[in-house]
């Protein structure tokens, strides 16, 4: 008999949780659901907004050195012929990751951005 209830005490504990777990759980329901607002998600909101407006400022100034297609046959400077597509590709993956980078570490938007631009060579 204390052999089973042992089991079944064991059997409670793996159902509920300790009360981190079952806080966690409840977190992880509320985050999918949409309605956590913790410090962690906080902060993530702020840096996604932050990173949006890093990447805006840089976009202006990247558009000059490598333009996309539609700022390519707005522009009366830039080469018909050449495409824009790979290198363009390639300087917005090396600036996001600067970008992200520099927030990460607790750059500001300006700060970021220009992190981003010297990444580049811009």
């Amino acid at each position: 008999m204390n052999m089973f209830e042992r089991l079944r005490a064991k059997l409670r504990r793996f159902m509920s949780g300790s009360p981190h777990e079952q806080a966690m759980r409840r977190m992880v329901t509320q985050q999918e659901g949409g309605s956590f607002h913790g410090p962690g998600a906080d902060r993530a909101q702020s840096f996604e907004s932050d990173y949006h407006a890093a990447a805006a400022l840089l976009r202006e100034r990247m558009n000059g050195s490598y333009p996309s297609a539609y700022h390519e046959r707005l522009s009366s400077t830039a080469k018909p012929v050449y495409g824009y597509g790979e290198p363009r590709a390639r300087v917005i993956d090396t600036a996001s990751t600067a970008i992200a980078m520099a927030l990460r570490d607790g750059a500001t938007v300006e700060q970021a951005a220009e992190a981003g631009a010297s990444s580049v060579g811009i």
